[in-house]
C-alpha cells in the first residue's frame, strides 16, 4: 500500500522534526521545509503530496501566500500555527485551508484531523494492509492471509483505529470516544473485551500491546 505523502513547512525545526518523527512511525512519508519560499520553489519540480501542514509565520514567504500555491496543485492544507486570533483563522479557512490547528497541539489530534481531511479529499486508500491482514473499508471486510475473518461492527471499527494509528499508544478513553462515540456511557472494560476478541480472531497477541495504566498499541 502506498504511503500518504506529507509536506511539512515549519520554521521551528524541533517542532517539524517531532511531527515528522511521529508521522513516520504512523506510516506516513514526510518531506520538510523550514522556509516558505524554498517550499514554493520546490513544488514546481515536485508536488506529489497527499496533504500539507503549513505554519503561518514563515521566513521567505508566509503561510497564507504559500497556501495559494500549494492548493493550486490540488494538495489539501492544514495550518499549524501559534496565531490563534479569529482574523487569522478566517483568513486561512477562507483562503482554502481544510483545517486550522493552534499550537500547542497533541499529535494524536493532528492525526485524527489529517485522517478526516484525507477522507474528504478521497486520498485515503479503500484497502489497508498491516502485517498479514487486509482491511477493505468499502466492503467492511477483514482478511488474514487471504481468509476472511468475521468481525462484529465495533471490533472492525476498533481495528481500523488501531491500524490507522499503528505504533502509537492510545488510551482506553480515547478508543471509547473514537469507536463508541462521545456519548457512550459504558466502561473502559468494553475496550478490553473487544481487544481480547481482536487478539483471538486475528492472532494478534504479540502485536496488540497493553500499555500499563493507559491503553493499547498495535505494533507492526
Amino acid at each position: 500500500m502506498p504511503q500518504n505523502r506529507v509536506l511539512i513547512v515549519e520554521d521551528e525545526i524541533p517542532i517539524a522534526k517531532m511531527i515528522a518523527m511521529n508521522l513516520k512511525v504512523a506510516g506516513y512519508e514526510t518531506v520538510m521545509f523550514h522556509d516558505g519560499k524554498e517550499a514554493a520553489d520546490a513544488l514546481v519540480e515536485e508536488h506529489a503530496y497527499d496533504i500539507a501542514l503549513l505554519d503561518v509565520m514563515l521566513p521567505g514567504m508566509d503561510g497564507f501566500a504559500l497556501l495559494e500555491i500549494v492548493t493550486s496543485y490540488g494538495i489539501p492544507v492544514i495550518f499549524l500555527t501559534a496565531k490563534d486570533d479569529i482574523g487569522s483563522k478566517v483568513q486561512g479557512l477562507q483562503g482554502g485551508a481544510e483545517d486550522y490547528i493552534v499550537k500547542p497541539f497533541e499529535i494524536l489530534e493532528l492525526m485524527v484531523r489529517m485522517e478526516k481531511v484525507l477522507e474528504r479529499n478521497k486520498k485515503s486508500d479503500d484497502v489497508i494492509h498491516v502485517l498479514d491482514i487486509e482491511i477493505n473499508l468499502l466492503e467492511h471486510t477483514v482478511r488474514k492471509n487471504g481468509e476472511e475473518i468475521s468481525l462484529k461492527p465495533m471490533e472492525f471499527e476498533l481495528l481500523c483505529v488501531l491500524v490507522r494509528n499503528k505504533n502509537i499508544a492510545i488510551s482506553r478513553e480515547e478508543l471509547l470516544r473514537r469507536v463508541w462515540g462521545v456519548d457512550y456511557m459504558g466502561e473502559t472494560r468494553t475496550v478490553d473485551v473487544h481487544i481480547g476478541q481482536l487478539r483471538k480472531k486475528l492472532s494478534l497477541n504479540d502485536n496488540i500491546k497493553t500499555i500499563s495504566k493507559m491503553g493499547y498499541r498495535l505494533e507492526e
